[in-house]
């Protein structure tokens, strides 16, 4: 096994209530995820409550995107935790979390992917770490997330 963390961080010139609100319903992520216009015929499925714990989104789209689901375990104010799990092109299941420190109007958001490799899949991220593969496509987001919150 080897286990990996993604960690990017952001400052946002909004309140975390309003950073919260675009993180917490995957409707609104079509505004700022990195992935969402990637594939042009993005097949989106929601289900659950629209925000809050037990939302739920899955996805199926061409080879660069590919298939999955994520639903929220955990939504607090400042902290929202997603099980994130891909079908299509690798099978994986990580956990991703959204932390937001509200200081005087400001937000700083901390998005965090952690999870495992195994086997040869493992063994094939130790030459290409998934942080070098996914880290700019979590700076992407938090940067559309930003002007997102600030517009």
């Amino acid at each position: 096994m080897s286990p990996f963390t993604i960690l990017r961080s952001i400052e946002i010139n909004a309140p975390a209530a309003a950073v919260h609100d675009l993180i917490s319903d995957y409707r609104r992520w079509v505004d700022w995820s990195p992935w969402e216009r990637i594939d042009p015929n993005l097949a989106r499925t929601y289900s659950g409550p629209d925000a809050g714990v037990g939302a739920r989104y899955s996805w199926v789209g061409n080879k660069k995107v590919g298939s999955g689901n994520m639903e929220t375990t955990s939504d607090e104010p400042n902290r929202i935790v997603l099980r994130l799990e891909f079908t299509a092109p690798w099978k994986a299941i990580n956990t991703t979390t959204f932390d937001l420190a509200e200081t005087s109007g400001t937000t700083t958001v901390t998005w965090t992917m952690a999870g495992q490799h195994e086997g040869l899949r493992g063994l094939l991220m130790r030459l290409m770490p998934m942080d070098k593969i996914v880290g700019k496509d979590f700076e992407k987001g938090l940067a559309q997330l930003k002007a997102r919150a600030e517009s």
